[in-house]
């Protein structure tokens, strides 16, 4: 665990277990005590004590000889999430494709895994693909030579991606490799929040286990506005920051924030 964070372990082993509940990592159950006790290195009544938060909030459910599950329907969650992205209530970001261009061909890039595979929920609801249609899921880890910037999952419909492998992968930018496919790129859409590493980030990411990163969640759409890619990014936020340049606008007693993109800045 972080030990410069200001919370106890437990609630830091908590707030790592919620985010992974809501990303459908223990769908089939949580690992055991002792095998949770193995990945953070605590004690099992530190172990107890964050599974007790989780189990209060009825996020968890623990029934004896049958282990822990989650309880929250996350198929509905998930749909309500990228609906709320589809009718455009998250900010669009005009300036966003150039940015990852540039930042994919200034960083260099490790692909961890491509495969193919049956689209989980949230990737077939956000991608408004059927139910267990064929996507293309990559994992990469991006570098600067400061070190690791970011770990990335990507999940791009199988008709599209069909073109490009590991291979290509580790040598263009997705967003390169989609336009070479004849996918003609339109808008993105992004989300950007916090979440704690958990085991496998940390190491990936060079970071202790409880440290903050920017959590980013992204649409493409292509010219006719069909989703062609959904990205999860993970950024070490010391590598990475965004700016944006905010103008008001409008009359006098009805004035409102408006944004420009400026840049995404890795160091």
């Amino acid at each position: 665990m972080n030990p410069a964070l200001p919370l106890p372990k437990y609630h830091q082993i908590y707030l790592v277990l919620r985010e992974q509940l809501r990303e459908g990592r223990f769908d089939a159950g949580l690992p055991g005590e002792i095998a949770l006790m193995g990945q953070f290195g605590v004690a099992r009544v530190t172990i107890r004590r964050a599974l007790s938060q989780l189990a209060q909030e009825g996020l968890i459910r623990r029934e004896p000889g049958r282990g822990t599950r989650p309880v929250a329907d996350r198929a509905q969650e998930v749909q309500m999430q990228a609906a709320t992205m589809a009718t455009g209530q998250q900010a669009r970001l005009t300036g966003l494709l150039e940015n990852l261009v540039t930042m994919g061909l200034r960083t260099k890039v490790k692909v961890l895994s491509v495969e193919r595979m049956r689209a989980p929920v949230d990737v077939a609801a956000a991608l408004q693909l059927q139910s267990g249609a064929a996507v293309q899921k990559a994992e990469r880890v991006r570098s600067t030579p400061e070190g690791p910037l970011s770990h990335i999952t990507t999940w791009v419909p199988e008709s599209i991606s069909a073109g490009f492998g590991k291979r290509e992968l580790a040598q263009k930018p997705i967003l390169v490799l989609l336009e070479e496919s004849g996918v003609k790129v339109g808008r993105a859409e992004q989300t950007i929040s916090a979440r704690l590493a958990d085991v496998l980030m940390a190491q990936h990411l060079d970071v202790a286990v409880g440290s903050a990163l920017l959590a980013v969640r992204r649409l493409i759409y292509d010219e006719d506005d069909r989703p062609v890619q959904w990205l999860h990014g993970l950024y070490r936020p010391d590598r990475y920051e965004y700016q944006m340049q905010l103008s008001r606008v409008g009359s006098i007693d009805a004035k409102v924030w408006v944004s420009q993109e400026l840049s995404a800045n890795f160091h």
